[in-house]
């Protein structure tokens, strides 16, 4: 108990000192899973006797490689509609775009997109799949793992999220969840249900739920463009607000087959379909300038569909001398499509030019891998494997103005083929006791070709190879049985994603430094990552930790986009390019406190505590300083938490509150990024009104703030800029559920 306290301590002051330390920024000028070592297989094998299973915080402290369980309590505690929502509030986890609005990218450790990587059920989600598309109903657990291990792939240089849908064996009772939402009165309703069920050796669980969801934007854009001499050449104000209703559709069933000779066979399909409407209008006014605006009214109408299928499978088959072979097969297929209609008209309404988007995008592929398993001599458990994965991608794009093509009809439509192969060994060792260590090998190659003849590019091919070694170690301090330390050495890497090697052009209809074209890069190679992590973990109880992690990174071959002035058919155009830059690195440490407050005070009420605070440092060379950071990445992230457990009422309320402050990033030695605070806070209350059916109150974003981002880009003659100020709104929740 003596180290309880000021780690305690620690975290909790860390969460508040700094939310207060930086809330004052301003805006600028506008200018593993890891499989768990032996010992921890056979504990958990022995608690399956006797009909449960280790609880989170167990699971945790019982593996070799760093890894952090959240389960069904964690996912319901708040009531969120979104998996992002829930994501936000664990530790080293941010979120990028406005509070409550998600689609801004799940980071870890403050990384960017690309960096950590997202699993379903171990697997790679198909592409142009969206983690907002999948509802917490949906999901038995989160597993974050903040290295990476040689079973799944080690494109994780932040991390990896592991979500993991529905199982069957831990459901009993049919559950029904009803859901209601709003935000500035605009109603979104979900209904949720799980039927579990058996006959003979065939087990299932049925899990599906219906969703709607209806948003308000609002926002505010200052475009200037400033000479030399500090005199603005052109100023521009642009209100934009419109709404949009989402309506979902999920169904993610799971089969179990058990055979008499002890093999068993599952197969877990889920199904996703999206439809979206929205609209939205957009005035301009320009206070100053000599070209005149390109509109001083627009507005805009879309509507898009989407439909994602995946089934996982898994034979296990059982060996003698406790081997086992398992083997994994799958498919996924995807379907999306886009309608965007412009109408622009001048400053009497009369119409001006009319701008047509459409996009219609298939995705298909099939994968199979497998693992074999074999208990060896002096406490080791080896394992190898392999993956094999190949996709197709077609996409069509049309992009019109007054019915006249942005582009050449080759550039907007592009095919491509994707074939991943991989192959690991691991082997995880009880050297004693108290040392266990986990040693893995990975080798990984990706190629990606596309057929571009028609756009006068010829055949685009991209070839990455890459070996990952990495070594995880944890030592029990003997004597001390609640505390062990973890240490980590891994190689990661980030692979070019396939819209960034061989994009469809996207045109810009009003194009200029902070509007501009985007365009892949067939060269681009993958980042590659050299890591060490090292923690302290002290157990408080049964579900109680406190740790402090720390972790560093060397990166090489960052990739990052670049905005230049191009020739093109259609004349000098501002287009923006990936490119691999040089090298970078990062650091950072991580504080956690999550305990019963009775654990520090016995006579305390019954609260649970849950605190986690993260301070990054990163520095990419070839730009200058002082904010030449990693993309995106805040110096510091923080959450504070608690439930409160009410005696003599079925009463639980609690609460949390998530920081990240502004960040300030030169991303290249012309341009600068900018994204304002973030400061959420979320309070809920659940009311249990008999053994089968509770009563969940929730209200997120409870003081809404303004979200202001900003870029600005020097074009050497002059600067342009772009600053927004996005509202957000209060979302007030209420949720019924029930077991049957």
């Amino acid at each position: 108990m003596s180290k309880l306290i000021p780690i305690a301590c620690l975290a909790l002051l860390g969460t508040a000192g700094h939310a207060s330390a930086e809330s004052g920024q301003n805006l600028p000028p506008a200018t593993e899973s890891a499989a768990p070592h032996t010992g921890a297989v056979d504990k958990i094998q022995q608690v399956n006797v006797n009909g449960t299973r280790a609880d989170d915080t167990e699971t945790r402290r019982l593996s070799t490689a760093a890894k952090m369980v959240f389960g069904r309590e964690e996912l319901d505690r708040n009531g969120d509609t979104s998996i992002s929502e829930v994501l936000k509030r664990l530790p080293g986890v941010t979120l990028g775009g406005p509070p409550g609005r998600g689609g801004g990218g799940v980071r870890m450790r403050g990384l960017g997109n690309g960096y950590t990587q997202m699993l379903v059920n171990g697997e790679r989600p198909p592409p142009g799949f969206s983690l907002e598309a999948l509802a917490p109903d949906q999901v038995e657990r989160i597993e974050v793992m903040r290295g990476p291990v040689a079973e799944h792939s080690t494109q994780a240089i932040a991390g990896t999220i592991n979500i993991v849908l529905r199982e069957g064996y831990r459901q009993k009772d049919v559950q029904l969840r009803v859901a209601d939402s709003i935000e500035e009165g605009r109603h979104g309703v979900n209904v949720g249900v799980v039927v579990p069920g058996q006959k003979g050796a065939l087990t299932w669980n049925l899990t599906g739920a219906v969703n709607q969801a209806r948003q308000h934007n609002d926002s505010d854009t200052i475009n200037l463009n400033t000479l030399r001499d500090g005199s603005i050449q052109r100023e521009q104000h642009i209100h934009d607000e419109g709404g949009g209703v989402n309506d979902s559709l999920f169904l993610t069933p799971r089969f179990a087959y058990k055979f008499a000779n002890g093999d068993t066979l599952t197969f877990q399909p889920f199904l996703i379909a999206n439809r979206n409407r929205s609209g939205g209008d957009s005035l301009l006014d320009q206070p100053i300038g000599t070209v005149a605006p390109e509109y001083a009214h627009q507005r805009s109408d879309s509507t898009s569909h989407s439909t994602f299928l995946r089934g996982f499978g898994n034979w296990l088959h059982r060996m003698d001398g406790g081997a086992r072979l398992e083997v994994k097969f799958g498919f996924a297929g995807g379907r999306s499509s886009s309608d965007v209609v412009r109408n622009t008209y001048d400053a009497a309404a009369a119409p001006l030019k009319r701008y047509v988007d459409a996009d219609s995008t298939r995705d298909g592929s099939l994968n199979t891998g497998g693992k074999y398993t074999r208990p060896m001599d002096k406490g080791h458990l080896f394992a190898a494997g392999w993956e094999i994965e190949g996709g197709h991608r077609s996409q069509e794009h049309v992009a019109a103005g007054d019915s006249a093509a942005l582009f050449d009809e080759g550039g907007a439509s592009l095919t491509a083929d994707s074939r991943r192969i991989a192959a690991f060994a691991q082997d995880e060792w009880d050297v004693t006791p108290q040392f266990s260590t986990y040693l893995g090998l990975r080798w990984e190659g990706i190629r990606i070709t596309s057929d571009q003849t028609a756009a006068g590019r010829g055949e685009i091919r991209n070839l990455s190879k890459v070996w990952s070694p990495v070594l995880h170690g944890v030592w029990r301090i003997p004597e001390h049985d609640k505390d062990q330390v973890r240490a980590s050495v891994t190689r990661s890497y980030k692979a070019p994603a396939l819209n960034d090697l061989i994009a469809v052009p996207s045109i810009s209809t009003y194009n200029d430094a902070t509007r501009p074209d985007r365009t892949g890069n067939p060269h681009l190679k993958p980042e590659l990552a050299t890591g060490i992590d090292v923690a302290f973990e002290h157990y408080v109880g049964k579900s109680g930790i406190l740790s402090a992690s720390a972790f560093a990174r060397n990166i090489d071959d960052l990739q990052r986009r670049t905005t230049m002035l191009a020739q093109t058919a259609s004349g000098p155009r501002w287009v923006s390019t990936p490119i691999n830059i040089g090298k970078a690195k990062t650091a950072g440490i991580e504080l956690e406190a999550k305990f019963p407050l009775t654990d520090v005070y016995p006579g305390a009420p019954n609260v649970d505590v849950r605190s986690n605070y993260s301070r990054y440092w990163s520095s990419v060379d070839g730009i200058p300083g002082p904010n030449n950071r990693l993309d995106q990445q805040p110096k510091q992230t923080a959450n504070l938490g608690a439930d409160w457990r009410l005696k003599g009422v079925p009463l639980t309320v609690g609460g949390g509150l998530n920081w990240t402050p502004a960040t300030l990033v030169q991303t290249t030695v012309n341009e600068t990024a900018y994204t304002g605070m973030k400061r959420q806070f979320d309070v809920y209350g659940l009311y249990k009104l008999n053994a089968g059916a509770q009563l969940r109150l929730s209200a997120n974003n409870v003081d809404p703030r303004v979200y202001d981002s900003a870029r600005s880009v020097d074009t050497g003659t002059l600067v342009q800029s772009a600053a927004t100020a996005t509202r957000t709104y209060t979302t007030i929740g209420i949720r019924y559920e029930m077991k049957m």
